[in-house]
């Protein structure tokens, strides 16, 4: 059995991207969340493809993530916001709909860093979710600059090459 390490060297050397913020009130000027996954993303050695900002919608969400799902240029989705537990946040749902493969380490390891590192026991209210729709990887996470920044540094960035390598995996 090949070690994660063996499968890490394995993986794609670039992953295409499409960033999508979710809010009923960002804008390309004020969405520091967005600019702060692109950032990071491009400082890993992604490249990103396309960069949207959404209405918190449940059939945006879905129609958007499946027109990325038949976009060959696009290997994963990261979305933020839209994941609490208000009425308007739809995210969680829209995306859990249309998984092939959900990875629930991710939210879990998410709330779990997020009580530990940051919020406490309001780690509670995050539906941060991840898995496949068809071979493209999503990351759906909260919309805070600080969720953004835990969530890609310390979940996405160390494995998004790792899962590609696996969803492309013959």
């Amino acid at each position: 059995m090949k070690s994660v390490e063996q499968h890490r060297q394995e993986a794609p050397q670039q992953v295409s991207c499409m960033i999508v913020t979710v809010s009923d009130t960002r804008t390309t000027e004020n969405d520091t969340s967005g600019k702060l996954i692109r950032q990071l993303l491009e400082a890993g050695g992604c490249k990103v493809v396309k960069y949207v900002i959404i209405k918190d919608e449940y059939d945006q969400i879905r129609q958007l993530l499946r027109e990325a799902a038949s976009d060959r240029s696009i290997e994963a989705v990261l979305l933020s916001g839209g994941t609490g537990i208000s009425p308007r946040d739809t995210t969680y749902e829209a995306v859990r709909s249309l998984l092939n493969k959900e990875m629930p380490g991710f939210g879990e390891i998410f709330r779990y860093l997020s009580f530990t590192e940051d919020i406490g026991s309001a780690a509670i209210l995050s539906r941060a979710i991840a898995g496949t729709i068809s071979n493209m990887a999503v990351f759906s996470m909260p919309g805070s600059q600080a969720a953004v920044k835990l969530a890609m540094e310390r979940i996405i960035m160390p494995e998004l090459r790792h899962v590609m390598r696996e969803i492309n995996k013959k």
